[in-house]
């Protein structure tokens, strides 16, 4: 977390924390849902094949020693990043940053809707619509449900990542906030 506090310039942990959290989300969803809706497999994401290095950066600080491919079903993909990553990662982070529940699963969420949004803008129609498929069934899931939901214009969340606590930092795209709310100067955080 102090290479991410230290790039964005915080000195809040959580608010590294969270970053970070929506970071990995994103790549490790993009991967996924990408591979379900191109190739209709995904690949086994299990922890002991992903390699990641902390120094790289994406999209090629993430890859795997192995490629073993997986059903591309909503079931299959939740064991796969939810269960096998996010919901471990999530876990640790509200161990040590206290981290609300309630924004990782935000930023879980949104780092779904994302991936989505961007196969959608990117892929064949087939591909596409795979994906919209996918991406609904893993909003529903129980890890994920009322995280947020969809609008006329992509997605909402319900919760904050924190990032308008950033400095120069505001608020995201599919935010709760419509604008980033007062805050009161706090100590800083280890």
């Amino acid at each position: 977390m102090r290479r991410v506090a230290a790039a964005l310039r915080t000195r809040e942990a959580r608010v590294a924390a969270s970053v970070a959290h929506q970071g990995l989300a994103a790549r490790l969803w993009s991967v996924a849902l990408g591979c379900a809706a191109l190739h209709d497999s995904v690949p086994d994401l299990a922890p002991d094949t992903v390699r990641w290095d902390p120094e790289g950066s994406a999209p090629d600080d993430l890859w795997l020693a192995e490629v073993r491919p997986l059903p591309a079903d909503a079931a299959t993909v939740a064991a796969v990043v939810l269960h096998g990553h996010l919901e471990p990662l999530s876990g640790a982070l509200r161990a040590r940053h206290r981290v609300a529940p309630a924004l990782l699963r935000g930023n879980a969420a949104s780092a779904l809707a994302v991936a989505a949004r961007e196969i959608a803008r990117h892929a064949r129609p087939e591909a596409a619509a795979r994906a919209a498929r996918l991406s609904g069934e893993l909003l529903a899931h129980p890890l994920l449900a009322g995280a947020g939901g969809r609008t006329a214009t992509g997605f909402r969340r319900r919760s904050c990542c924190l990032y308008y606590r950033v400095p120069g930092g505001g608020v995201c795209g599919d935010c709760c906030f419509v604008r980033p709310p007062r805050s009161s100067p706090r100590a800083p955080s280890a």
